[in-house]
């Protein structure tokens, strides 16, 4: 079980660790232990609240596979217990993220200098082009 909040915790079934060769400093211990770690959250199991889980597919639509899995691959340590920490870590981080829903954005209005610094830009960048264009010779 790992512990997101005291009302939601994941449920090991969601969990599929795979372990891998990683790439990077190491030296012969590289080639021959498999330290990385591949985390997969599924999502079908995981027992989320559908507010969260839809905030959380709406985030990482990109790395949700067709099975419905969110894959971490964890590889910054040279161990895998650290590497298996950590990839768990950044599970619970971005599950806190969708705990809440975001912020409105209050609509304002640009200041009167904000206005007059964009249209000043826009007469400069005219003024620009204007001077690249061939003068008409025809009188």
């Amino acid at each position: 079980m790992l512990e997101v909040s005291e009302h939601y915790t994941v449920p090991e079934a969601a969990l599929t660790e795979k372990f891998i060769h990683a790439s990077g400093p190491g030296g012969q211990n590289v080639n021959k232990v498999a330290t990385a770690v591949q985390l997969r959250f599924d999502l079908a199991l995981s027992g989320l609240p559908d507010d969260w889980e839809a905030r959380f597919r709406a985030k990482e639509h990109r790395q949700i596979n067709e099975a419905g899995e969110w894959l971490i691959v964890a590889r910054r340590f040279r161990s895998q217990e650290q590497n298996r920490i950590d990839a768990r870590l950044r599970l619970v981080l971005k599950l806190k993220q969708c705990m809440h829903p975001p912020k409105k954005r209050r609509v304002t209005q640009p200041s009167d200098q904000a206005r007059a610094q964009r249209l000043e830009a826009k007469r400069k960048r005219s003024d620009l082009k204007k001077m690249r264009r061939k003068e008409d010779w025809h009188d």
